[in-house]
């Protein structure tokens, strides 16, 4: 029946192009993944500092020099930001993961393309990468010159680790259902020797959304050597070997036809079975060696230096002069069928029948299997003819292949009580190899490695086509390479120094930094569309930056303190919003400068004995961003590459955190972040076809004022806990979250767009309205046990039993929309935007996370 249907459809619909990047892959940024939101917010008690108070904090009337507020204070808002808002995938001021810095052992270990912090790299080492030392916003730090967001130090050094063994087994109904992790940590000896090792494993056969499932392990080993007592020398190596079966967003027409918001797209039945077609792969072991030098009681230098590599993947239907296999493609939804006969037909079918949902496996398998055809000149050898079954369907990876160099060195010195000096040298290089392969040839012979857009743009010439010229007519078969191949190299060399005046009632910092970035592309093949600007070495784009921050702070006494900080910086563009189509050709965006941000900050903190109170404002410009997009065109009938330039943010608002006791065992914890995040530049975007590199248009986007997605711009949090003396605690929070809205399309905010259109219309209303998105509610229980058990063997320590169990979301709300964007296809000749609705994410219903753990 399904097969009727779509050779139907087929015949109202002209041979659909594979979209190998849509916009849910270049939107899943993350920062961070599902998985690492989840671990993330389990372990958020174990993840927070607490303020370690003296004598003086606990009078008004203590010494004139009134100690300095503690960075890694416990945060009453961070500790919200991190557990109860992490599900509406909240951001920190609304900023871009890019903003975060993250350093391990003493390497900074932020990728260098996109500026993210690769968590997945230590996923499932929860026990070893407890030790961290946070600085929010523009406070100074002791370990670098930081970014305007979070800047966050993992010490990981077997030195460091508690002297336990530790089993601990979990389950959830999250994105894996099942984890368990050991862990044994010798601590330091007399002879001056540590040890730790930790592996773990999680796994789910399918993931709290339908076709998902996760299967992972992870391993640690550190050892550390005490040579004296000025030199301690520590290494560290870790993996997290990943794979993952992916979701995808979804429009609301597949959701209903469905019946859930969990429809996902990429999975379908192969012999009984889900198979996922969009599998998440990684594996890059990390070696960090570090050295610390204690020169003398004041001074100290610890340097330290990384090496990763290896690679991570997606994976993803491939064809070739086929219709489109994904079931949920717009022309083969009853919103698209203009026929009422084949709309209910359709209807009928997708509604009632799973299968037609979804990825039609056998289908693929026997339309290889049924395609004999003859290749000439196979491999570019003139006479060498091949015939046999090619595929026009295969399984393709999108690899990624990683090396990476981190050197850092960092010196601490203080003279005095009153002056504390910090400085340091970082030199990165990373590299990597992009590149396509076949993962599965799905029952053909061979695949031959042309570009099919390139055969439609250019019918009389054979070699346009090549994807690499020297080897013509290529035969591919499961495990080789085809398509694009180039590798881009960064290379990023810092200096930094700081300065903090501590006086009796007065701290003062300032900070700077100079840097230089450079990057470069190097094609590893000739491209047919671009042969003369494909190949080799592209020019190096050079970028000189530098930043300046400082700030005061005003101590009234030992627990209530003012501070005002500002910062102003540059920083290089990254390769991805540089190059405009890196896969084919060495071709950037024209004047490419760097990005200039601004930001202030001021505040009041509160630490005393019952009540802890973090209230911060906050300033945030940003100016010269760039960005590219690429997408399927329908007209052109091939990709189209929207090249953004002058790209302006502001963010501002305030944060409030409260931790209060208000009754014996018992306290309130409270948090709010209000602000407004917005584009308020025009940006300007040259268009060019991907296949001749011809612009387009130049055009303005009339981005003003547009609200700034991806994250709620305001959210609250109440909670109540109780701790018992017996060593149990309950806690019952409830979150609220509004000005929620969804990323928009560029393409529908130009006059190309609404041209014709009456500016007093719903249409045109309609085209350049941004959706808001409904606010939400959400209530989460948390509650833990530990129990001694003492044993009787004499010099024996005694054994702790920790029990701990999480519930989100308790009154299982499946309609809340966590996320999502408007598709960048636009019908510019209907002007009806619905023709491409928005595809939504919505946050998971109610879901669990429990653990046990026995600690020795």
């Amino acid at each position: 029946m399904r097969e009727r249907i779509l050779i139907l459809l087929c015949c109202f619909s002209i041979n659909a192009a594979a979209q190998h990047d849509g916009p849910a892959e270049r939107k899943d940024t993350t920062s961070v993944t599902d998985s690492a939101l989840y671990e993330l917010k389990d372990n958020a008690l174990d993840n927070l500092p607490v303020v370690s108070l003296d004598d003086n904090d606990f009078s008004d009337s203590g010494p004139q020099n009134v100690s300095s507020v503690l960075n890694a204070g416990r945060n009453p808002f961070f500790s919200a930001a991190a557990y109860s808002f992490s599900p509406l995938r909240f951001k920190i001021r609304g900023y871009d993961a890019d903003l975060n810095e993250t350093y391990l052992n003493g390497i900074p270990v932020t990728n260098l393309d996109n500026g993210f912090t690769p968590y997945n790299l230590w996923g499932g080492l929860n026990d070893v990468t407890r030790n961290r030392d946070l600085a929010i916003g523009l406070r100074p730090s002791t370990f670098a010159y930081g970014d305007i967001a979070t800047t966050t130090s993992i010490d990981a050094r077997a030195g460091k680790q508690r002297k336990q063994t530790s089993f601990s087994y979990a389950i959830s109904n999250r994105t894996y259902n099942h984890r368990w992790m050991l862990t044994h940590g010798t601590g330091m000896s007399k002879k001056g020797w540590a040890f730790v090792f930790s592996a773990s494993r999680r796994w789910a056969g399918e993931g709290y959304v339908p076709g998902t499932y996760y299967n992972g392990w992870s391993w640690f080993t550190g050892i550390d050597k005490r040579i004296d007592q000025r030199h301690l020398l520590s290494f560290v190596a870790f993996a997290a070997p990943t794979e993952n079966g992916r979701q995808t967003a979804s429009v609301l027409e597949m959701q209903e036809l469905a019946g859930t918001h969990y429809y996902n797209p990429y999975w379908g039945y192969q012999d009984g079975k889900k198979r996922n077609a969009s599998v998440g792969r990684t594996n890059q072991p990390v070696f960090i060696l570090t050295h610390e030098f204690r020169v003398n009681d004041h001074t100290s230098l610890t340097t330290a230096a990384g090496f990763s590599f290896g690679k991570r993947s997606i994976s993803g239907i491939d064809w070739y002069n086929a219709p489109d296999p994904r079931p949920d493609y717009y022309r083969y939804l009853p919103g698209y069928q203009t026929d009422p006969a084949i709309k209910e037909l359709v209807t009928n079918e997708l509604k009632n029948n799973e299968a037609a949902r979804q990825i039609n496996w056998q289908h693929l398998y026997d339309v290889n299997r049924d395609n004999v055809q003859t290749v000439y000149n196979a491999n570019g050898i003139t006479g060498n003819h091949i015939t046999g079954h090619r595929a026009l369907y295969i399984l393709a990876k999108r690899v990624t292949d990683t090396k990476k160099f981190n050197f850092n060195t960092v010196l601490n010195t203080s003279t005095g009580s009153h002056i504390d000096l910090t400085s340091g040298l970082t030199v990165q290089a990373q590299k990597n190899h992009y590149y396509q392969e076949i993962a599965d040839m799905l029952g053909g012979e061979f695949y031959v490695d042309l570009n099919q857009f390139a055969e439609r743009a250019f019918p009389g010439n054979s070699l346009a086509a090549q994807n690499d010229i020297d080897r013509p007519n290529r035969l591919v078969k499961t495990g080789e390479q085809y398509g694009y191949d180039y590798d881009i190299d960064v290379v990023r060399t810092a200096v930094w120094a700081q300065l903090v005046l501590k006086y009796n009632r007065l701290d003062f910092f300032i900070a700077g930094e100079a840097s230089q970035n450079v990057f470069w592309r190097k094609g590893n093949v000739r491209n047919g569309l671009f042969p003369a600007n494909s190949y080799g070495n592209s020019n190096n784009n050079y970028f000189v930056n530098y930043a300046f921050k400082g700030g005061v702070t005003y101590k009234m006494n030992g627990r209530n303190y003012f501070f005002m900080n500002a910062a102003y910086s540059t920083r290089a563009p990254f390769f991805e919003n540089a190059y405009i189509a890196p896969r084919t050709r060495n071709i950037t965006q024209d004047n490419l400068i760097s990005e200039n941000i601004q930001a202030a900050e001021a505040g009041y903190t509160l630490n005393a004995p019952k009540i802890k109170i973090r209230l911060n404002g906050y300033y945030t410009s940003f100016r010269h961003g760039f960005n590219v997009l690429t997408f399927y065109h329908e007209t052109y009938q091939n990709f189209v590459n929207y090249a953004l330039s002058n790209i302006g943010k502001i963010h501002f608002g305030g944060e409030f955190g409260l931790e209060a006791t208000i009754a014996k065992n018992v306290s309130i914890n409270a948090a709010a972040a209000v602000g407004r995040y917005y584009y308020n530049s025009r940006q300007h975007a040259i268009v060019t076809l991907d296949n001749t590199a011809e612009i387009l248009s130049d055009e303005t986007v009339y981005s003003q004022n547009y609200r700034v997605a991806g994250t709620p711009q305001e959210a609250y949090s109440l909670g109540i806990s109780y701790r018992s003396p017996k060593f149990w605690f309950i806690s019952l929070t409830g979150n609220f979250f509004d000005q929620m809205w969804l990323d928009f399309n560029p393409i529908r905010r130009t006059d190309a767009a609404v041209e014709n259109v009456d500016p007093k219309s719903d249409a045109w209303h309609s085209i350049i309205g941004q959706t808001r998105l409904s606010p939400a509610f959400t209530a989460d229980f948390f509650g833990g046990y530990s129990y001694r058990i003492n044993r009787t063997s004499r010099g024996k320590k005694p054994m702790f039993l920790v029990f701990n169990a999480g519930i989100n979301n308790l009154l299982n709300n499946k309609h809340i929309i966590s996320g999502g964007y408007e598709q960048l296809r636009f019908d510019f000749d209907t002007k009806d935007p619905n023709q491409f609705p928005p595809k939504y994410y919505y946050a998971f219903g109610l879901n669990y996370f429990t653990s046990v753990a026995l600690r020795l």
